[in-house]
């Protein structure tokens, strides 16, 4: 055994999440600093701006939609180490000498990002038992905003410690760096490799003939109605969020730092939830009734107090159902690693560009109606209803696992011979 590689799992878990939440200190880190990057590039116009929010919109789509291939050629272990490095590329954002330098490295640190936020779900399921998996795909939801958190609340105090902007971004990329080294020590764990496999070498070679007939094309992915219930039931909230940090504040609504805030409760929350119910469908179900009513109230709301109460509400119930649903997938029957990486780059892919299209279409209405912004808000609130409406067509996994419980138990049970 090499004592130099990383045997612990919550040490892996940590490595994991800690990546994540570097990357979105320095992404989020790089958009408040737009404004002094424009100024130093000399950039004034906002069609400008504008390209660099689409070259991130852009890596994501690409990102998510092409990661599973990435992991099937090299592994999820070198794919996850190649998105870190693509991630300390933004060290560029804050030394870049032009404009098209800075786009190339938003554009490449973005694409790390959407890597690293689909090989959350292979790393998981290869690392961890069933039961503990709803509190790490729990936690890996709200490392974003944790980053973003952190950033919104501490970013003068961390340009004040390291002297400017530019030190505080570059120091971000550096440590992302180091983690990624570090990651190459990670032990590599293959899909036979899971916590819960105690098999003999022959039930081995067994179970791996049986997977490579379960091999998950993205072909496959496409046809499979699934996977697109499931991308476009989260589409409609990723929506809302992302329109509601480029738009909302535009409009005058400035409560969306209570919605980070609340949606880190939720998470925890919802951990705390998927861990004592196994039911998946009601919490989001429910949840996705609140979050459509709580988006009316808060984009129409006449009163400061009712908004800030609907962005409060909001926060904790976009977040709330997230471990229910990332962990879904992890539970449907015949799961690999290899298809539930297939799945969930088709997820992030297909809702990413929707959102995008709702985001467009939302933009559009305010030009159109010369600033006014209550045909868009029509518009975001109608979105956000795909939480509630897909709850109603994705497959409640507990009965399937209790299923499996049953028949667990049977074959335990002793059989009397006659």
């Amino acid at each position: 055994m090499n004592l130099s590689q990383i045997h612990n799992k919550h040490l892996v878990a940590a490595l994991v999440f800690i990546s994540y939440i570097l990357f979105a200190m320095a992404w989020v880190g790089g958009t408040a600093s737009m404004s002094q990057i424009m100024l130093v590039m000399k950039v004034e116009s906002l069609a400008s701006a504008s390209f660099i929010s689409g070259a991130v919109t852009l890596a994501k789509i690409i990102g998510t939609f092409i990661a599973a291939w990435l992991a099937l050629k090299l592994g999820v272990k070198k794919a996850f180490f190649i998105s870190g490095i693509l991630i300390f590329i933004g060290v560029l954002t804050p030394l870049a000498p032009n404009y098209e330098l800075l786009l190339l490295s938003r554009f490449l640190m973005g694409l790390g990002g959407a890597f690293m936020i689909v090989y959350f779900n292979p790393i998981v399921m290869s690392w961890f038992e069933p039961e503990e998996r709803p509190t790490i795909n729990g936690l890996n939801a709200v490392a974003f905003n944790v980053g973003t958190g952190i950033v919104l609340w501490q970013m003068t105090n961390f340009n004040n410690l390291t002297g400017s902007w530019q030190n505080t971004l570059i120091i971000f990329s550096f440590v992302s760096l180091v983690l990624s080294f570090i990651w190459l020590l990670v032990k590599n764990k293959s899909s036979d490799d899971s916590p819960s496999s105690n098999l003999s070498s022959t039930k081995m070679a067994v179970k791996k003939a049986k997977q490579l007939q379960r091999y998950y094309s993205y072909i496959d992915g496409l046809k499979d109605k699934f996977n697109w219930v499931y991308a476009l039931t989260y589409s409609g909230i990723l929506a809302f969020y992302i329109c509601l940090f480029t738009f909302y504040p535009k409009a005058g609504i400035s409560q969306s730092t209570l919605v980070i805030a609340s949606g880190i409760v939720g998470t925890l929350a919802g951990i705390f939830y998927s861990k004592k119910f196994s039911t998946r469908v009601p919490v989001i179900r429910w949840s996705g009734l609140i979050i459509t009513m709580t988006v009316f109230g808060l984009s129409f709301g006449t009163s400061d107090l009712l908004q800030t109460l609907c962005a409060i509400t909001l926060g904790f119930f976009i977040f709330f159902p997230v471990t229910a649903l990332v962990t879904i997938p992890h539970e449907l029957p015949k799961m690999t690693p290899q298809k539930v990486t297939v799945i969930f780059s088709l997820f992030y892919s297909i809702s990413y560009s929707v959102a995008t299209l709702v985001l467009w279409g939302f933009g559009r209405l305010v030009d159109i109606n010369q600033g006014d912004f209550t045909l868009a808000f029509v518009l975001i609130t109608v979105v956000s209803s795909t939480f509630f409406i897909g709850s109603f067509f994705l497959p409640e996994t507990a009965q399937q696992k209790r299923g499996k419980e049953n028949e667990t138990m049977k074959n335990k049970e002793p059989k009397c011979e006659v």
